[in-house]
């Protein structure tokens, strides 16, 4: 008798513990998970939407270097104003009474007015809670408050060329640039989710957790840029946008060894907050990913890199320099058109002499050399999670003639996006391996639960060894002979490299005589880089080399991030 009431009260403990966990659960997904979808429904029993314009969406994320996370892109909520014109007494006495409260335009607000056959205009928008409150308090006839909901991107221009914005497709929002249009399924909500069956909203969860694809889920997106060095960037990009009025300037962070994007920004730039008040819309275009481009001698270390691999030559083959070649009944010259007679490998990079590459491509063969184009992607998109990404032109080098090599070889007749050449020479340092591009390292589902996002191995382009030696050939061309050597660091070795290519006319016919695309790249500490930084400038104004309008811009993003990570000297 006692052991089946032993067994009896075992039974009802269960059934009761099983009950407890299940309402904890609940407790959890009502008040944590779903709280505050919760309480902004709460909030808008008493008024009626009016439209579908009202949004749900998942938010984006910054990740600061300790890990925490910052809102770039984030839901708020309030209301909006609307008017019943014929039920309007004294269109001045309520203008006067709305405009107490919050900001309303008055030409919005009387021409709604005189519309005395519409029975709804919307007047305000974006009110908040208090304003609201202060609003209903005073019983105004005619006047109708809408509950809203909004996109806002906290930081303002902050990365708004990574997050793009929401806009009107049709009368419906939706993500139309960046982020928010190449993560549109994800970050859209589809279903509220308030009133799903418990058991079933448990399972859901689970599901959640256990996916193997994340990326299918709806959420949150958490990012790979840090927003300290994302305004680094951005304030040093302003400067170079000052100082020599560039049509366009724009720099990415990577971290060479996982792809993983710290800061991407160009200027001009928008708030995405306020797009509707930009004029031109081609503003919104992200030109790192969209644009590609004839870099110019930034492409000469991942020549030579690949003459080296090839077995071709090494740093001090030397070659006679005389100036100008021709090559396929064309004239190819250095620079400056000046002769050098016999100068190393070293040489070509420290004086960036165009000679010296087309030797370099010659010594390896034009097969080889293609072959070595082709593989550091040059040709291919990236993959990164940015929409309309361009792949690099690279037709010149496929059949071509031997100046389309030549010049290929010193970065004129192939045209590749900022993101692709970043991609391409962070296999200097990454021991080479081309890392693949990424900007997002997670996806925050509804329920809370966060999963990683991981990009695909990179392939090995070049030996190890190769990679090493010409780092340590672009420490010398940054030590001693950019600006000539002022820029050397004494406890940090820094590889890097100017890019001046002549801008193309757009239809074909040759090069502008006086306009030109800066370029600039370097990697530190420069044999356990940690981070890679391109810059590029498209025709500034009053400066005619690299060197001079990018290397000290670079000096300083580079010093802030050896001091805000605090990397430790390797010299």
């Amino acid at each position: 008798m006692r052991s089946k009431f032993v067994l009896r009260a075992r039974l009802l403990s269960g059934v009761l513990i099983l009950i407890a966990i299940f309402l904890g659960a609940r407790l959890y997904f009502v008040q944590i998970v779903n709280g505050e979808e919760y309480r902004e429904s709460a909030k808008g029993q008493y008024v009626v939407e009016t439209d579908q314009s009202i949004i749900d969406r998942g938010n984006i994320f910054f990740t600061k270097k300790d890990g925490t996370q910052d809102g770039a892109a984030v839901m708020q909520s309030g209301w909006r104003v609307a008017i019943s014109p014929k039920d309007i007494k004294d269109a001045n006495e309520v203008f006067a009474a709305i405009a107490a409260e919050t900001e309303l335009d008055s030409e919005r607000f009387f021409a709604s007015t005189a519309k005395e056959e519409d029975p709804y205009e919307e007047v305000a928008f974006r009110i908040s809670d208090e304003a609201a409150t202060a609003i209903r308090a005073k019983k105004l006839p005619g006047v109708i408050l809408v509950r809203d909901q909004w996109r806002y991107y906290p930081a303002g221009e902050l990365a708004a060329h990574a997050l793009g914005f929401v806009g009107f497709q049709g009368d419906k929002r939706v993500g139309v640039y960046g982020l928010e249009r190449f993560w549109e399924a994800t970050l859209s909500r589809t279903s509220s989710g308030l009133y799903v069956n418990p058991f079933a909203e448990i399972f859901m969860n689970l599901e959640e957790a256990l996916t193997a694809d994340p990326v299918s889920r709806e959420g949150s997106i958490i990012t790979t840029i840090e927003p300290s060095v994302e305004t680094r960037l951005e304030e040093t990009l302003e400067d170079v946008m000052e100082t020599y009025s560039p049509k366009l300037v724009g720099g990415i962070i990577m971290d060479p060894k996982t792809g993983a994007i710290r800061a991407l920004g160009l200027r001009p730039a928008f708030d995405p907050n306020t797009y509707n008040t930009i004029e031109n819309p081609a503003v919104f275009t992200n030109l790192l990913v969209e644009g590609r481009y004839e870099m110019g001698s930034i492409m000469k270390p991942l020549t030579i890199a690949a003459a080296i691999d090839a077995g071709a030559v090494t740093p001090e083959t030397t070659y006679m320099d005389r100036g100008c070649i021709e090559k396929s009944g064309k004239t190819i010259c250095n620079y400056d058109k000046k002769a050098r007679n016999r100068v190393s490998m070293q040489e070509v990079l420290n004086q960036s002499l165009n000679l010296g590459v087309s030797y370099a491509v010659d010594q390896m063969g034009h097969e080889v050399f293609g072959q070595y184009i082709h593989a550091y992607g040059l040709g291919d998109k990236t993959g990164i999670e940015l929409p309309n990404e361009a792949a690099g032109n690279i037709r010149a080098i496929d059949n071509g003639y031997d100046v389309d090599y030549a010049s290929a070889g010193f970065g004129q007749g192939i045209a590749v996006s900022a993101v692709g050449m970043t991609r391409a020479l962070a296999t200097l340092a990454n021991e080479g391996v081309l890392p693949n591009p990424h900007i997002v390292s997670g996806i925050r589902m509804k329920s809370g639960i966060s999963r990683s996002v991981e990009p695909e191995a990179g392939t090995q382009v070049l030996k190890p060894e190769t990679a090493q030696t010409v780092s340590t050939m672009l420490v010398k061309v940054f030590d001693d002979a950019l600006l000539g050597g002022i820029l050397k660091q004494e406890h940090y070795s820094i590889a890097a490299k100017t890019g001046t290519a002549q801008v193309a006319v757009p239809n074909g016919s040759g090069y502008y005589p006086d306009r030109y695309l800066h370029s600039f790249f370097g990697y530190f500490p420069a044999h356990d880089p940690q981070f890679i930084v391109f810059l590029f400038a498209i025709e500034p104004k009053g400066v005619e080399f690299a060197s001079a309008s990018l290397a000290r811009p670079f000096l300083e993003v580079a010093k802030y991030l050896i001091n805000y990570y605090d990397i430790p000297p390797d010299r």
